[in-house]
């Protein structure tokens, strides 16, 4: 079985549409791109996407996302969530090395404290002493 034929079929079984209009449709793509080329084809598709984002406005992407993350949820169900996430964890641990974990952490404690104030932190002590104290 095809590669397009595959894809057509998960995309079928995702949306219950037909798998060979889904599989036409994915051809005539193919077609089209491989007679007009790569850069062609690119503009072709961001200009399609600067005209939907017109059309649906931010709230219309937002609520698009939201419904996207549903349908992924589902299809992926919390083990494969966990999964995604450790891989992508994997990847992010390669990209940054150690250096890049401790320069992370450094900021993220910067903009904690900015938040927290110095009030907000002296309360953040008092509370971690006393879980401490509590566990001792």
């Amino acid at each position: 079985m095809s590669d397009i034929r595959q894809e057509a079929e998960r995309r079928a079984d995702e949306t219950g549409k037909d798998p060979s209009r889904i599989e036409a449709g994915m051809k005539a793509a193919q077609t089209r791109k491989e007679r007009e080329g790569e850069d062609v084809f690119q503009r072709m598709g961001q200009q399609g996407g600067e005209a939907r984002k017109e059309q649906l406005g931010h709230e219309g992407y937002v609520e698009m996302g939201q419904k996207g993350g549903e349908v992924r949820r589902e299809q992926l169900g919390h083990e494969g969530y966990v999964e995604m996430g450790q891989k992508g964890g994997e990847v992010r641990k390669e990209q940054l090395g150690h250096e890049g974990y401790v320069e992370m952490g450094q900021k993220g404690g910067e903009v904690r404290k900015e938040q927290l104030g110095h009030e907000g932190y002296v309360e953040m002590g008092k509370q971690g002493g006393e879980a401490r104290r509590d566990r001792s």
